[in-house]
């Protein structure tokens, strides 16, 4: 691949990282979107749980309601970091119909939205876990939903003729 060397290959490209090349090379995507995936993670948890104190006094079980306006909260702030980030840096799009691409990821990410929301909703009013613990259940199976739709869907490549 003649890609460009972004500063994912560039830190590895260090000496003391340099044995580790092959494999990183090998497993770029996965290694970048698991480092980007982690840091939407911060940022969406962020932004929920200082909703959570600034709006609902930092409480742990929270109603069904203010649980959908954390999910709506977490979610829109994931978005809003996730996309420029999967774009340059995991998945390296050079799509030119930039809008079309954020309108296809925006809507994937509501579907797994759905599946975090039901989740916490689930845990928290269903089965009264904390909402802490149920946002770090809700998250991994966010971050894997999240691949595998930008992976197949938003962010595929086309076959070359």
């Amino acid at each position: 691949m003649n890609e460009e060397k972004d500063i994912f290959d560039r830190i590895m490209s260090w000496k003391p990282l340099r044995p580790l090349w092959p494999f990183w090379e090998k497993h770029r995507e996965v290694l970048v979107y698991l480092f980007i995936g982690g840091m939407t993670t911060l940022v969406s948890w962020a932004a929920k749980f200082l909703w959570n104190f600034a709006f609902y006094a930092g409480t742990a079980s929270p109603s069904a309601v203010q649980n959908t306006v954390l999910s709506v909260v977490e979610n829109a702030a994931g978005i809003a970091f996730a996309y420029p980030t999967n774009r340059i840096w995991v998945f390296r799009s050079k799509n030119p119909h930039i809008f079309s691409e954020a309108v296809s990821f925006v809507g994937s990410r509501l579907v797994t939205m759905v599946l975090g929301w039901l989740t916490n909703l689930l845990l928290v009013n269903v089965l009264g876990v904390s909402v802490y613990v149920s946002t770090v259940i809700a998250a991994i199976l966010v971050i894997v939903g999240n691949y595998i739709i930008s992976k197949l869907l938003v962010f595929r490549k086309k076959k070359e003729n």
